[in-house]
């Protein structure tokens, strides 16, 4: 059955524990060949892109089976158009979080239409999975739950909805990420004026939504430590004219 997580994110069990063992075995294989592997993404450094690992058919069949039928059921379409209308594209990668390598992920959008995370394991304490508000809603920076990943379900949701994960604790999360991308939707004025339209926000943020990559005033609700420090006044959130009464962009 499918859970609501909160509005707008939605988790399901995918993957058995036999179809998890055996892609984690692949994973460890491409590992253990000491190939050079690309970032999965801008902000990840661990992982490896599934094309890599020539998984390629194995996502495009999921994506077709699963993946679209469901990502229709889930959001239907609004005033601003259907963002699940059709995919024509993926971008599938690996994530891996360690103490010691890529602990936890800061607050983000994704380049993505809808996107499903599944856990692939291991054993780990934390890392929680962090959901805000839609991207340009007066309350994107709000808030909505902590999710708690188990070995084999998936997460999905809109790529316009500001989450992140927290940081692991303990032993080791890898985590299976699918980017889907339609161009019908992408070339919509709806998809286009949910970019770039930004309502004036309604307060200050939840200190558990800010991002010290993207937004602004991260420093007055978190300190900068070491390790991410050089991101201070480099944001850009929320964009001038739309902050919230009182706002003050870091000094």
């Amino acid at each position: 059955c499918v859970e609501e997580v909160c509005e707008g994110v939605y988790a399901f069990d995918l993957f058995s524990a036999e179809f998890t063992a055996a892609l984690l075995a692949e994973v460890d294989y491409f590992y253990g060949s000491k190939l050079p592997a690309a970032r999965p993404n801008s902000m990840n450094n661990y992982g490896i892109i599934v094309n890599d690992i020539g998984l390629e058919p194995l996502i495009v069949a999921l994506q077709r089976l699963v993946l679209l039928p469901l990502a229709r059921a889930l959001f239907s379409a609004s005033d601003r158009g259907d963002p699940a209308t059709g995919f024509d594209s993926t971008h599938a990668f690996v994530v891996k979080y360690r103490a010691d390598e890529d602990s936890h992920l800061d607050v983000h959008t994704d380049d993505s239409d809808v996107t499903f995370n599944v856990c692939l394991g291991r054993d780990f304490e934390g890392c929680g999975l962090v959901f805000c508000g839609m991207i340009g809603a007066a309350d994107h920076r709000c808030h909505r739950r902590t999710y708690h990943h188990r070995v084999g379900a998936c997460v999905v949701h809109l790529g316009a909805r500001r989450h992140g994960a927290d940081h692991i604790t303990a032993g080791e999360r890898l985590n299976l990420v699918i980017w889907n991308h339609g161009l019908a939707w992408r070339e919509s004025d709806g998809a286009m004026a949910h970019q770039m339209a930004y309502e004036k926000e309604g307060g200050p943020p939840d200190p558990r939504c800010v991002s010290y990559t993207h937004d602004r005033d991260y420093g007055s609700f978190k300190p900068y430590t070491a390790g991410i420090v050089d991101f201070k006044h480099r944001g850009w959130c929320p964009p001038k004219g739309a902050e919230y009464n009182g706002f003050r962009a870091d000094e």
